[in-house]
């Protein structure tokens, strides 16, 4: 009557689970959103508009790259996310994750088992094979979500990966364009050093006429010597920076450094201006930000978890099986299927303090991925002010080095004229080219600064570049 009895509890048990009637408790959901951020930065609060001026209202935009209307930068930036090894790694930490994620749901699932053995048996007499097929079964229920909250860290680390392989997508697109605005850069002002080559023989030329006619002395010859071959050092000095800065490029793209990249005639043209939104807006799109969430999120499931294994673990189990034998004793006293099914339930009491410490340590990795989220809050609404206001300051410096480009322009061409009639001697001329050489200089560079500025304003704002998403770079 008892046996009757067990066996009857038992498959009721299983009935029960196998229909649903057996439900652990509800989850805790992690903290989302303004509830990180509270958590995270429980001292200092979001301004709701940027301190630095200058952006026109509107939401954060998309289609960055397109708006700088280079045909060639975009082909670059196609090739560098099929081809860059680095965006090949972050691919591939996606797939770990999700590989994770399915192990942990599995977990969730009973397990099957098929186990075939064979034995000799031998002494009281009897010799022969014994031979056997098993098939056991087990279910863990998840009574306190042990189980369901390893799996949701899993969907969130997943998540978080996901995230990061989108910012390693925008920050590879962004660091390339100011790699290609830095080729164009070191082109053109090797073109000024060219010209001031070309100007320094010349000068030459018109010194050492004048020398032998005894307009001069010697030492102006000298001095438009020493002259000339200091503009055909620059020259060399920024054909090295141009290599150098279109092997960068290459490797960005995926390709050999060979450093024969072809660099543009000239500079892009700046874009106008773009709505930056509110800095609550830059937590919600920043893929980086999203992937710090999600990893506060991962961190307050472990904890779950960690706290959920103190308590005591419902396994089912079950088991079928099929005996065979050519020793007749054995025959005649097995039946055939064997099998069973049973219900353990275990409680933890003692491991040493491991439980509680595991918990502790869950704990603590969650305050880190709390601090790592306001640490990564912080930095991208610097970023954002930074840019802004480096567009505002070079905006000015633009316009005032243009009127400077000019004069210093036309008080050379004046001067030139005064030198060849032989109303300045040469230092005066030479002087005057420094001037205007530094003047074009610093405006080339200005105008450089504007464009990298505005990619990161677009990369700190979250804004995309929009570039179809590969699901994997080639060769995966």
């Amino acid at each position: 009557m008892f046996e009757r009895r067990r066996w009857g509890w038992l498959r009721a048990w299983a009935v029960l689970v196998a229909s649903g009637g057996v439900s652990g408790c509800p989850t805790r959901a992690p903290p989302r959103g303004p509830e990180v951020l509270q958590e995270a930065l429980p001292h200092t609060a979001l301004a709701t508009a940027w301190t630095s001026p200058g952006a026109p209202e509107g939401g954060i935009q998309d289609g960055w790259l397109a708006s700088f209307q280079d045909e060639q930068l975009q082909a670059l930036v196609k090739e560098a996310l099929s081809r860059n090894p680095d965006l090949r790694s972050a691919a591939a930490r996606v797939d770990q994750a999700s590989a994770m994620l399915g192990v942990a749901r599995a977990g969730l699932l009973p397990t099957l088992d098929l186990e075939a053995k064979e034995s000799l048996g031998i002494g009281q007499g009897l010799e022969g094979v014994l031979r056997g097929i098993d098939l056991s079964a087990g279910w863990e229920i998840d009574l306190w979500g042990k189980l369901r909250y390893r799996r949701n860290a899993a969907r969130e680390t997943m998540a978080a990966a996901e995230a990061d392989f989108e910012f390693a997508r925008q920050s590879l697109a962004a660091t390339l364009a100011k790699g290609w605005l830095l080729v164009t850069e070191a082109h053109l002002l090797r073109c000024i050093a060219v010209e001031r080559v070309a100007m320094g023989e010349e000068l030459v030329k018109l010194t050492t006429t004048r020398l032998q006619v005894g307009v001069i002395s010697e030492h102006e010859l000298s001095l438009a010597l020493a002259n000339l071959d200091s503009y055909r050092d620059t020259v060399k000095q920024l054909d090295l920076t141009r290599v150098q800065a279109a092997r960068a490029v290459e490797l960005l793209a995926g390709r050999y450094p060979s450093g024969t990249l072809e660099a543009r005639d000239s500079l892009i043209e700046l874009p106008g201006p773009v709505p930056a939104g509110i800095p609550a807006a830059v937590l919600e799109r920043r893929p980086d930000l999203m992937a710090a969430e999600r990893r506060v999120a991962a961190a307050f499931d472990r904890v779950q978890e960690a706290r959920a294994a103190r308590l005591p673990a419902l396994r089912l189990t079950g088991a079928v099986g099929l005996v065979d034998s050519d020793v007749v004793v054995l025959k005649d006293t097995l039946t055939n299927p064997t099998g069973g099914v049973a219900a353990g339930l275990l409680a933890p009491l003692f491991h040493g303090g491991a439980l509680a410490a595991q918990v502790r340590a869950r704990t603590a990795e969650q305050e880190a991925a709390l601090g790592a989220y306001a640490s990564a809050a912080l930095r991208a609404t610097n970023e954002v002010e930074n840019a802004l206001t480096s567009e505002r300051i070079l905006g000015e410096r633009r316009e005032i080095l243009e009127r400077a480009v000019a004069a210093h322009g036309r008080a050379l061409e004046l001067l030139t004229v005064d030198y060849r009639v032989g109303k300045v001697d040469l230092r005066t001329l030479l002087q005057q080219t420094l001037l205007a050489d530094a003047a074009r200089i610093s405006l080339l560079r200005v105008r450089s600064e504007q464009l990298i500025q505005r990619i990161n304003l677009h990369l700190a704002l979250g804004g995309s570049f929009a570039v179809p998403a590969e699901p994997k770079p080639a060769g995966k």
